[in-house]
């Protein structure tokens, strides 16, 4: 069964998609922990990212490596946290948390919904920061 994130690599939910490739993707989390709170995820659906076969995980960090970037470039923040929970969806991911204050921000019962219209301009600035 398709998962969510399997949806929108085809189209069939739209996301504020920040970078993509052929292997990789990374857009918004519709429900951010902080402004700028990022997902990046394999096109592969996989669901443990420990299951991940090694050169296509090392591909992960790095792609997520240079969205973190992008991100403390476009929101400000202390720095970029970087969670994998893995329970949420059953596809790997890498969430990127902009860390406002302190660590007790990496907290997804934080998490709380946002205007698309302000998730898509955030979306525009990280785009906008990447390099």
């Amino acid at each position: 069964m398709p998962t969510i994130f399997t949806k929108i690599l085809a189209g069939e939910i739209p996301a504020h998609k920040i970078l993509e490739n052929d292997k990789y993707l990374a857009f918004l989390d519709i429900r951010p922990v902080n402004p700028g709170h990022t997902l990046v995820i394999p096109k592969q659906e996989i669901d443990y990212i420990f299951d991940i076969e090694d050169e296509l995980l090392k591909g992960l960090i790095v792609f997520a490596k240079r969205v973190a970037k992008g991100v403390r470039k476009a929101v400000p923040c202390k720095k970029v946290g970087v969670m994998v929970a893995g329970l949420e969806v059953p596809h790997a991911h890498v969430h990127l948390i902009p860390i406002i204050e302190s660590l007790t921000e990496l907290n997804f019962a934080l998490a709380k919904s946002m205007p698309q219209e302000e998730l898509a301009e955030i979306a525009e600035k990280i785009r906008k920061n990447l390099g």
